[in-house]
């Protein structure tokens, strides 16, 4: 198992560097195939994939990535609206059908999975994206490395006793210190390369902690809601890891946490 979860691990990096390295397009075509293959995922969880909700909420998601690519951003908001409207419309013309819980986990997956995971393509097309955007993998893959490192070797107060037995809470810690310094020295490498940063090792330090925090919050979130239906994994889709949202959960969160950090810090 060991031996395919590493494998699994090496071809996902070095998809993660030929997409996000390139952006662009195929950053873009990269990012909407991720987020329907993991509102899917969610959607199978709640027994919503193959019914009118489901097919409403990936309706949404590729008008929402049409706008964003055709910076029509303001729209956006016009977008949900009507999405939640024609969701509730069938909601009340077809009760007793669905449940309330389906109709809120359809508007609900459209945010949590594709609108939170678009920031990797926006912090991407950012100034200076083309080196900001690795801070995502920094605070997000970083992070899970450096808290599982110092939960095994120091771990001893539970963070999430119930939910989550092996997290610690040295172990969080460590993963948001680990991420930090993985920022500073990204920053001191390639420090001179963000032009809009008055002081790049102090904005990405802070970026990354942050991130760090939000991304362990991201990770426990997932969890709790396989744990709420019974479910140990999203998917199979990727061997040794699981589905989509297995692997991508903690970046849901740093991707926009990352985004938001750098446009205020700098």
């Amino acid at each position: 198992m060991f031996t395919i979860r590493l494998i699994s691990g090496i071809i996902l990096l070095l998809i993660a560097l030929l997409t996000v390295g390139k952006g662009g397009t195929l950053l873009f075509v990269t990012t909407i195939t991720i987020s329907i293959i993991g509102l899917f995922e969610l959607y199978r969880v709640m027994k919503i994939q193959g019914n009118l909700l489901g097919y409403l909420g990936y309706f949404t998601v590729f008008v929402y990535y049409g706008l964003l690519w055709f910076h029509r951003e303001n729209y956006m908001l016009l977008l949900f609206i009507g999405f939640l409207m024609v969701l509730m419309s069938v909601y009340v013309f077809t009760f007793p059908k669905y449940q309330l819980e389906e109709v809120s986990v359809s508007f609900f997956g459209v945010f949590y999975v594709a609108v939170m995971l678009s920031y990797l393509y926006q912090v991407r097309s950012m100034t200076d994206g083309n080196y900001l955007v690795w801070l995502v993998f920094l605070s997000s893959w970083g992070s899970d490395t450096c808290a599982y490192c110092v939960g095994i070797l120091f771990g001893k107060h539970k963070l999430a006793p119930v939910l989550s037995p092996k997290k610690s809470i040295e172990g969080a810690i460590g993963g948001v210190i680990g991420a930090s310094l993985l920022g500073l020295i990204y920053a001191t490498i390639f420090g001179s390369y963000l032009t809009e940063m008055r002081n790049p090792q102090l904005v990405c330090s802070l970026s990354c902690a942050i991130a760090a925090i939000i991304s362990q919050i991201g990770d426990l979130a997932a969890s709790a809601i396989k744990r709420n239906h019974q479910v140990k994994d999203y998917g199979k889709l990727i061997p040794g890891h699981g589905g989509i949202l297995d692997r991508f959960d903690s970046m849901l969160f740093t991707a926009p946490a990352i985004y938001l950090a750098v446009t205020f810090l700098r």
